[in-house]
């Protein structure tokens, strides 16, 4: 059952987007060894989801290598094993609803997480507005996510946000179709790589405010079309 489940048209193609979406970001340097991890749910509400494999770098990553898991864990599809961090993670976020869960340690978002403000500011540049009341920080390190319990924790340390700064470890985007968190886990990095920049300069930070930085992150929440088009764009090229 769970093969041709594994088969079906549809999760074929959601396997193909996963892991577009995974060779896009050893592409655009968001990859890190065969470390991290990208899960998007089945939309059948089964509590299963799709995941990248143990073992492989993002760039080789095809339709073929993508794993099919239960929310408890166990590998039901697949040719390939699957990393227990992972599963820790991933699992959790997915019980709070998310469709699809990034997570990465990509060098510039994790950079911010190792300051004193643990975080993106959302008011600084204009791909920063873009995620204007979508952010949640978790402020503790407790090492590996090698349980239940810390899986956990971070979930509801997320809360019910879209983006989540883990301190000294990385970052999660969530989404509801892959072709939009692909597109925000993109530009957050862009809007962490431009706010290191910017503080490397040692002037002081100019952020907008407040109700500028929520219109901006409205405006770019309404206009999905283009992260469609942006993914779509990917396909052609990688």
């Amino acid at each position: 059952m769970h093969e041709d489940d594994f088969h079906a048209p549809a999760v074929a193609a959601l396997r193909a987007d996963l892991a577009l979406a995974l060779r896009a970001a050893a592409h655009h340097g968001l990859a890190e060894g065969i470390c991290n991890h990208f899960s998007v749910e089945l939309p059948d509400g089964s509590d299963r989801f799709l995941l990248n494999p143990r073992g492989l770098l993002w760039s080789e990553i095809h339709a073929d290598d993508i794993v099919l898991v239960a929310n408890d864990g166990r590998k039901l599809a697949g040719r390939h094993e699957v990393e227990s961090t992972a599963m820790f993670i991933h699992a959790a976020v997915h019980r709070l609803g998310k469709a699809c869960v990034l997570h990465t340690h990509m060098p510039y978002a994790t950079a911010l997480t190792l300051t004193a403000g643990r975080g993106l500011d959302t008011a600084l540049s204009q791909n920063a507005m873009r995620f204007h009341g979508r952010v949640a920080v978790d402020a503790h390190y407790n090492g590996l996510a090698l349980d239940d319990a810390e899986g956990e924790r971070i979930a509801r340390a997320m809360g019910g946000a879209d983006v989540a700064f883990l301190a000294n470890h990385g970052v999660i985007v969530c989404g509801e179709k892959l072709s939009h968190a692909y597109d925000d886990l993109y530009f957050l990095e862009r809007a962490c790589l431009h706010q290191v920049l910017a503080q490397s300069t040692g002037q002081p930070l100019a952020p907008v405010a407040e109700p500028l930085a929520r219109h901006v992150g409205e405006q770019t929440r309404g206009e999905r079309l283009q992260s469609e088009l942006f993914f779509e764009a990917l396909r052609r090229t990688l």
